[in-house]
């Protein structure tokens, strides 16, 4: 019999000991608390990636981690919406969680990040619980794999544009409030800037987001609903799971 939820803080200790032995796959989501200007709120990022989780877990037979709402997040701090913890801080705060867990039986992790300003953080947090904890640990892009299944059709992954207002209509539609969304910074210029950061080759360190958009945001997300949220976030989930599903178990395979 199947969890009555896939969130690890909902369920009792036998219904956790039991899933961790009928499959020791847990999964981390990862987000941020910061300013997503007036029409959607600061916990956009999290939101997205715990939603994207919920829906993984049940593709993939797994539980999710509690995981803190703050992430790595400095360059939003001159908005009040924001909160951040260093990149030290953050480290040590997903690999806390996620060696308690692997102390109870999980043995595979799915870290589930929306947020670019984790990915360095999350990346060394990896290496670590793989190769000091031994849990085999795949780490996804989730805002890359929206901006890959869904940035034609939404004119790219903007800060509080369209992909991500898509994204809170799924989780929580009662805080996304669409007659707010004024005052959003031009297009071209904040996609420019977007784009030089996420080169393999060029990584500038810019100031604060007001290099990318002077308002604090760029996009249109006057197209979006809920409709069209609940299913990209199926789409995202479904292609998580199906490649998630694929590389967990090239990595049982492989040497340890």
């Amino acid at each position: 019999m199947n969890p009555p939820t896939r969130i690890f803080a909902d369920l009792t200790q036998p219904e956790i000991k039991t899933q961790l032995t009928r499959n020791p796959l847990v999964l981390f989501p990862c987000g941020s608390v910061e300013q997503h200007a007036a029409h959607l709120p600061a916990g956009t990022d999290i939101m997205a990636a715990t939603r994207i989780c919920e829906l993984v877990a049940e593709l993939m037979n797994g539980l999710v981690l509690p995981a803190p709402s703050v992430g790595v997040t400095p360059m939003h701090m001159p908005y009040e919406a924001t909160v951040t913890f260093t990149p030290a801080t953050y480290q040590r705060v997903v690999v806390e969680i996620c060696e308690s867990a692997a102390g109870h039986g999980a043995r595979e992790l799915l870290i589930l990040n929306w947020h670019e300003g984790n990915i360095p953080s999350l990346a060394i947090a990896a290496e670590d619980l793989h190769r000091r904890v031994g849990m085999r640990v795949a780490t996804v892009q989730a805002c890359y794999v929206a901006e890959e299944l869904y940035g034609d059709a939404c004119n790219g992954l903007t800060h509080a544009g369209e992909i991500e207002t898509l994204a809170v209509l799924a989780a929580r539609p009662d805080l996304v409030h669409l007659d707010r969304a004024t005052g959003g910074s031009e297009l071209v210029t904040g996609q420019r800037m977007d784009r030089l950061r996420r080169t393999r080759t060029f990584q500038p360190v810019l100031t604060d987001i007001r290099q990318i958009a002077p308002s604090g945001w760029y996009g249109d997300p006057s197209r979006a609903t809920e409709e069209r949220g609940r299913e990209m976030m199926d789409a995202i989930a479904g292609h998580v799971a199906m490649e998630a599903t694929e590389l967990l178990a090239q990595l049982k395979g492989a040497p340890d």
